[in-house]
């Protein structure tokens, strides 16, 4: 139950980490309604990798979104890690798609 708890921590932490990040930069163009799902969208994916990869893995995921477009980046020790993590942001509902920069050790 640790590993669900620090998952839920860290995609808690990103999703107020994507909020605080909402009015900066590109981003201010765009709509608060947008914006906001945005913001869910991160949180949901980074709370699926937690899920399903791990919370050690997870820790090391960037996820990004703009305009419902997933961005992961980051660095993980397995193969299978930076497939998983594709996989399960692909299944996140309101994604539309996966752009997975995630990179070996």
């Amino acid at each position: 139950m640790k590993p669900f708890l620090a998952a839920l921590a860290i995609a808690t932490a990103a999703a107020l980490g994507a909020a605080g990040c909402a009015s900066s930069g590109a981003q201010a163009s765009r709509g608060t309604p947008e914006v906001s799902d945005d913001a869910a969208l991160t949180a949901k994916v980074k709370t699926a990798i937690a899920t399903d990869v791990g919370a050690r893995a997870a820790s090391s995921i960037n996820v990004e979104t703009y305009k419902s477009v997933v961005q992961l980046s980051g660095f993980v020790s397995s193969g299978a890690d930076i497939d998983k993590a594709g996989e399960v942001a692909r299944a996140v509902g309101g994604v539309r798609s996966v752009k997975n920069d995630v990179r070996l050790k």
